[in-house]
């Protein structure tokens, strides 16, 4: 199974928090499972530090890295083609980044793993 992280699921793992549901975890580390973070992810990341919204605790940006890598995810780039299917794209979300992850989820042909119900109210695979 390919799945596409949210930022919160991604950020729900990395620091075990409760509020992660346990199917997710176990779809998380399933080894037989590939599981993707989005460059939107990282960019919604580091704005909301810079923001001061979200506090981590050493470099957002070495912190991201390493955890990518830790937990063997892969990156997931952000392509043209992503970006141009958010304009067909229902207005169901107002988030841009979460617009973008149900644009990338759609081409790549990935479920999302996300707890946003305003997710789900696009043609896209949502676990949870």
């Amino acid at each position: 199974m390919r799945v596409l992280l949210d930022t919160h699921a991604f950020l729900w793992w990395i620091t075990d928090n409760p509020k992660l549901s346990l199917r997710a975890g176990e779809i998380i580390k399933n080894m037989d499972n590939e599981v993707f973070v989005s460059a939107a992810s990282g960019w919604e990341l580091v704005i909301k530090t810079q923001l001061g919204r979200l506090k981590i605790s050493e470099n957002p940006v070495d912190f991201i890295r390493e955890q990518i890598q830790l937990n063997a995810f892969q990156s997931l780039a952000i392509r043209m083609n992503h970006a141009l299917r958010i304009f067909s794209l229902p207005d169901h979300h107002k988030d841009p980044f979460d617009r973008l992850l149900v644009a990338q989820a759609q081409v790549e042909e990935m479920s999302i793993l996300t707890a946003d119900h305003q997710i789900a109210c696009y043609d896209v695979a949502v676990i949870w």
